[in-house]
């Protein structure tokens, strides 16, 4: 991400830094803001969700290590954690049709993957800044949630709240090995972070509408269309997660980073349409025709930005219609208008660990 503003704090001398989930979406961001800080970069990957494509433009350098590995094998964690510094830790199994369809697979890599990957942390001396989501807020649609806001979940045995319920774990997880362990961690709550190479092959709304606008398709928005989000750039989110994790007074807190402006779904179909000068129509579709049983949507989900802003500087200031643009130059680009599956050959070589 180079030429992007760098929060104060986050420059430091040359460092090791391990990356969970470094193939994914944020994850890729990341990386490559790390390779221009000059760190040295690991990034630990079993591309189940991820795609080696997304690194496509650092695979050549030499400070780019790259293994394919999952992080509920404790020996393929512990190895990619050797000489590290730190560690981003955004492996997860991510997206809401991904969650209420697979909800053992994400109980796992969630849960178990974190545990794993905050003893080799301890093992290795390395801090580490877990990537949580605002998810674990839950039902809650109070005007702003801030880091102390209560969390609302649903019925437990709705597979929907698996992943809210995993997260809460995680955080628990964290703040337990830093208050008995000593481990130098830090939280972020991502809201809706968004921007190129994210895909829609798991729900995410923004990649999803875009594509359909850019095919002249209807854009389907679920339910009424009223539930409202404020969407991040994943430019204006990175720096501040770096940013966070190098600041001592992060130790064992939680800090959100969102967008500033809250809009609802349908909002946002009508914007992409009017921006990319579309000719689609919206569709509005039932919940229980988009989703397997098991799926209850937030009507409402505002984040409070005040603890980031206070401690880094945090402050959203990418527009939406950049955004969009920028996503949809990235859908050509990529050619994942037909398909979201990318082929791994000829970007860069994942190294395997057993």
């Amino acid at each position: 991400m180079s030429g992007v503003e760098i929060y104060p704090g986050a420059a430091k001398a040359r460092m090791r830094t391990l990356v969970t989930g470094g193939a994914g979406f944020v994850g890729s961001h990341l990386v490559e803001h790390l390779l221009d800080l000059g760190d040295d970069v690991v990034v630990l990957d079993d591309l189940s969700t991820g795609s080696a494509r997304n690194l496509a433009g650092v695979a050549d350098n030499p400070r780019l290590e790259m293994i394919h590995g999952s992080i509920l094998n404790t020996k393929t964690v512990s190895a990619a954690m050797k000489d590290c510094d730190r560690v981003f830790h955004l492996a997860a199994a991510v997206g809401v049709k991904l969650i209420v369809e697979q909800p053992l697979r994400g109980l796992r890599i969630n849960i178990h993957g974190t545990e794993n990957v905050l003893t080799a942390a301890i093992e290795h001396q390395a801090s580490v800044l877990m990537v949580s989501t605002s998810e674990v807020y839950g039902k809650n649609t109070a005007d702003r949630l801030r880091e102390d806001s209560d969390r609302i979940l649903g019925d437990p045995l709705l597979s929907r709240w698996t992943y809210a319920g995993a997260k809460g774990i995680d955080e628990a997880f964290a703040k337990a090995y830093s208050d008995q362990e000593g481990l130098d961690v830090s939280i972020v709550r991502l809201f809706n972070t968004v921007g190129p190479r994210q895909t829609g092959r798991y729900g995410m709304v923004l990649p999803n509408l875009v594509g359909q606008a850019l095919r002249g398709q209807p854009l389907t928005v679920f339910g009424d269309g009223q539930q409202t989000r404020c969407f991040s750039a994943v430019e204006d989110v990175v720096p501040a997660m770096v940013a966070i994790e190098r600041d001592p007074r992060a130790r064992g807190q939680a800090y959100n980073l969102g967008g500033a402006r809250e809009i609802s779904i349908l909002d946002l179909a009508s914007e992409i349409i009017r921006v990319l000068d579309s000719r689609s129509t919206i569709e509005l579709v039932p919940y229980e025709q988009a989703y397997a049983p098991g799926f209850e949507d937030m009507r409402r989900r505002v984040p409070d930005n005040t603890k980031a802003h206070d401690l880094v500087g945090y402050e959203p200031h990418t527009s939406l219609t950049s955004t969009i643009m920028r996503v949809a130059a990235d859908l050509l680009s990529r050619e994942r208008l037909g398909s979201d599956a990318m082929p791994l050959s000829g970007v860069g070589a994942f190294r395997g660990v057993i």
